[in-house]
Formats: structure tokens, sequence, C-alpha cells
């Protein structure tokens, strides 16, 4: 008599098995409504590293269902879509779609979340006003096209330098946008105060915490470690050599971009998708308990700085909502950073401003 085939059984009860646990994991995901993530200027570096960390999760969390908005020039159309077949042929679980677009009006539909990375970067033998007038009618266009288009709560991070300015003429431009959600990307630096931290004190860099950019990102933000700690021990107890803290700590976070230009002959594009997905994350998730990060926000005057600029500040996110940590102690040295970067983001400000009166 011939024995009963009981591995096929076997096999069937766990094909079976598998089949339930996809069923209920897939039913899970979908209990949440997909959010609709844009990313101008997706066909380039930036673009490219950024799209799968949100498909997989690092921005909105791993439980949130994503439609991504690529958007680029119509010149960048080819590579576009060379990278919406790479997601798709990802096979990412939270993805559950990708759309490619140039036009900006249809791109912005219905967005939650907006990442400009896309934007007019200066070219040698360019005068400075030329690059800002530029970047004023690029932000004036996707401007309109968020306030129209976008959802009422879409919230925006502008990564395209001049970021803090690039976001100033957005917000001029959105008015119905809350100002609130308007924001630049510092979070990039901030990462890279706590890798020389960490580096430097052999520290896990999860055990650095509380450092500060305050002002422009550019070569004048100030990186302060006077609040931070390395487990639990003030920065600088743990580094223990004032001479570094003050001197080629700043200017090497200050430069960072630049030597990785130097170092790789592109900019840098890992690091600043990371910083994205860092950024949005605890704007929408929330700040670690005891922990802030640092956010390029439309001031408030907190810290004698000029109401209205978008100015790096550290902040304290819980609700989808930041705040600016209040009462920390700034000495006279740090005060004087913190007045040249304002005076260098006045300047860049009235020369927007400036573009924008000569185009009407």
């Amino acid at each position: 008599m011939t024995k009963p085939n009981v591995v096929p059984l076997a096999v069937a009860a766990a094909f079976g098995a598998g089949l339930a646990i996809c069923s209920k994991y897939v039913l899970k995901l979908h209990k949440k409504k997909a959010l609709r993530v844009l990313i101008t200027g997706a066909a380039g570096q930036i673009g490219y590293a950024l799209a799968p960390q949100v498909a997989v999760g690092s921005m909105l969390g791993a439980d949130q269902p994503i439609i991504l908005h690529l958007l680029d020039v119509e010149p960048a159309k080819n590579a576009l879509e060379g990278l919406r077949m790479e997601l798709v042929d990802g096979a990412y679980p939270l993805l559950e779609g990708v759309l490619t677009f140039t036009d900006v009006a249809a791109a912005c539909k219905d967005v939650d979340v907006a990442v400009m990375v896309g934007g007019y970067p200066r070219k040698a033998g360019e005068e400075r006003k030329d690059v800002m007038a530029k970047n004023v009618s690029i932000y004036q266009q996707q401007a309109s096209a968020l306030e129209a288009n976008a959802s009422r709560d879409v919230k925006v991070v502008v990564v395209a330098n001049p970021a803090n300015t690039n976001a100033l003429i957005l917000a001029e431009n959105a008015p119905s946008i809350p100002r609130e959600n308007i924001t630049c990307l510092t979070r990039l630096d901030h990462n890279r105060a706590l890798g020389q931290v960490a580096e430097r004190t052999g520290a896990h860099v999860g055990c650095v915490k509380n450092v500060i950019i305050w002002g422009n990102h550019s070569s004048t933000q100030y990186p302060d470690v006077n609040h931070g700690t390395v487990a639990g021990k003030p920065i600088r107890a743990a580094v223990n050599d004032d001479a570094w803290l003050n001197g080629d700590f700043i200017t090497t976070v200050q430069q960072r971009g630049a030597a990785i230009i130097k170092a790789r002959g592109l900019s840098s594009a890992l690091s600043a998708a990371n910083a994205v997905c860092n950024h949005v994350r605890d704007w929408v998730r929330g700040t670690p308990a005891g922990a802030w990060t640092s956010m390029g926000v439309v001031s408030d005057g907190s810290y004698g700085v000029q109401a209205g600029l978008v100015y790096s500040y550290p902040v304290t996110c819980a609700g989808g909502k930041w705040k600016v940590v209040q009462g920390l102690s700034i000495d006279g040295p740090s005060r004087e950073r913190l007045r040249v970067t304002e005076a260098e983001l006045v300047e860049e400000r009235d020369l927007a401003l400036q573009c924008l009166a000569e185009k009407k």
C-alpha cells in the first residue's frame, strides 16, 4: 500500500500560513491612507538617493504607505522614467504608486509632503543676483503650484540652495500655506556636527545629542556644542579640547559640503537624502524625549533674530508641529556668530525681494 504523500500536505499548509501572514500584513498596511510625497529635481543625485529611502519607510515610518510624485524638467524625462522603473523593480511593500511629472502643477496635486530639491545652481562666472533671480522665478512658480494643488496641511522642506532664502521666497508666494509648514534643511549640518563629535570622542553617534545649527545653511552657519552631550556628559568635557571645538570643528561642519565635492567630484547626495528623511520623520513622528534637532524655520523673533527670516534653530517636534527650544544661554562669542549668519540672511532676503520687485 502506498504511503500517504505527507510532504506536499506540509508544504501546502506552510504556503497557506504564509499567505495568511502576507494577507494580514497587506491589510494592516492598507488600513492607513497612503501619503503622497513630492520630490522635485527627482532625476538628480539627491532624488536618486532619496526616493528609495522614502519607499522603505525611512521618512514616514515602516507602517505608512507611500505614493511618490517625481518631478523634473523636460530634458530629464528619460532619467525620471528610469528612476520610476527602478522603484517598481524594487518591489517596495510600502510603495503604492510612482508617478512622474514634468508639469509642476500636476506634480503638486494632493501632496502631503513636498521635498524641494530642484533649483538653479550657481555656475562659474555667474553673478549672485543672476542666480537669485532664477531661483526667485522657480520658487514663485512652485509656490503657486503648491498653494493651488497640494494638501491643505502640506509640509514643505526646501533643500536646493540657497535653501533658507528659497524657503522664504516660497513662503512669500504661498500665503495660504501656514508659515510653520515651510522649512528648509539644516539637518544635514546637524548630522555632520553629530558625526564630528562622535568621531572625535570615539562614542557611538547615537550617544551624541543636542548640538545646534544656528542660522543659514551656508559657510556662516554656527554649529554650537555648548548645550550638547555625549552619553550624558557635556560635549566640551567629553572632547576636552576647546581649541578644536572653537576652531576646526566649526569650520569642518561649515565647509563639509565643499570638502565632499573636492573628494568625490560631486556634491553630497546620500547624506543629504538621509538628512531629509530625518528632518521629515522627526517633524511628523516627533523628536525623542529630552532631545532636539535643527530645522530652518520662519523666525518669530526668538533669540533676537529678525522675525520673518528663515533661520535654523534648535526645535522639538510633537504631533506634527515644531517648537523652538527657548531659554538657552548664549555666550558672547556665540551671540556674535548668530549675528553674522543673520546678517547674511538679511542680505539674501533683500536681494530676493529686489528680484521679486523687478519681476513685477
